[in-house]
C-alpha cells in the first residue's frame, strides 16, 4: 500500500469522507498504525484512523474495508485541555501565548472584560493527541538526512506491506542530491520523527540506489 498527503478517502460505498494528512509510523516496530484524515464533508474534524479499516491504498484513493463500522466515534487527532493553575502559578503567572484567554462580563453593562482585575484565571492549553504512545504522525515534506549528515530530500510517501502494515520503503524526492526519485527501504531508517527522517546510510549509498520509476501521486 502506498500511502500519502492529500489522497482521497473514501467508504467501500465510494463516499469521499477526507484527505490523508499524515501517516502515524510506529518506528520501533517499522509499522503504518493509523492515518490522520483531514477534516472534510463526513469528518467536522481531524481524525485517527486505525489502518486496519484500510481495504486498499494505492495512486489516487485510500479506500475503507466494508466493516468499518461507525466512522463519526473514530477519535479527533488533537484534544485541547485547559489545565488550572494553584494561588502560587496564577501569582507568577501572565499570559503567554498558548493560554486560553478568558473573557468575563461585568455587570451590568454586559461588557466582555479582558483579565485582569475583573476575569476569571488564565488556563494553560495542553494539547493531546490521540495515537499510541511511541508512534510518530510523520509529515509529507519532511527532512531525510543522511548518515553524514546531508539533507537529502524530503518523504513524499509511505510504503507499507498490505498483508502486516510494515513499512517497506519511503519515497524521497528529487533536489540537490538526486536528480531523480529515490525508494529508500525501511531498514536504512535510523529514526523518524514528525518533521525529519534520519538515516543509518551516507549521501554516497544512496546515490547508487536506482531511480524509482514507478507511479507516483503528484
Amino acid at each position: 500500500m502506498q500511502f500519502k498527503e492529500n489522497m482521497d478517502v473514501y467508504t467501500f460505498e465510494g463516499e469521499k469522507v477526507g484527505q490523508v494528512d499524515r501517516v502515524v509510523i510506529d518506528p520501533q516496530a517499522g509499522e503504518v498504525t493509523h492515518l490522520v484524515v483531514r477534516k472534510g464533508f463526513l469528518f467536522p474534524e481531524d481524525k485517527v484512523l486505525p489502518v486496519d479499516l484500510v481495504d486498499s491504498a494505492e495512486e489516487e484513493r485510500v479506500v475503507l474495508r466494508q466493516d468499518a463500522g461507525d466512522l463519526d466515534e473514530l477519535p479527533r487527532f488533537e484534544e485541547a485541555h485547559y489545565v488550572g493553575l494553584d494561588s502560587d502559578e496564577l501569582a507568577r503567572t501572565e499570559y503567554p501565548v498558548e493560554s486560553a484567554q478568558p473573557i468575563y462580563w461585568y455587570p451590568p453593562y454586559g461588557t466582555p472584560v479582558g483579565y485582569p482585575p475583573f476575569a476569571t484565571p488564565p488556563y494553560p492549553t495542553h494539547i493531546e493527541r490521540n495515537i499510541p504512545p511511541g508512534t510518530v504522525p510523520l509529515k509529507e515534506g519532511a527532512r531525510v538526512v543522511s548518515n553524514d549528515g546531508k539533507d537529502v530530500g524530503d518523504v513524499e510517501e509511505v510504503f507499507s506491506d498490505s498483508e502486516t502494515e510494515k513499512v517497506t520503503h519511503i519515497l524521497v524526492s528529487e533536489g540537490l542530491l538526486f536528480k531523480k526519485h529515490k525508494l529508500i527501504p525501511m531498514h536504512w531508517i535510523r529514526s523518524v520523527g514528525e518533521n525529519q527522517v534520519r538515516l543509518s546510510v551516507n549521501a554516497n549509498t544512496l546515490k547508487d540506489l536506482p531511480d524509482y520509476e514507478g507511479e507516483r501521486r503528484d
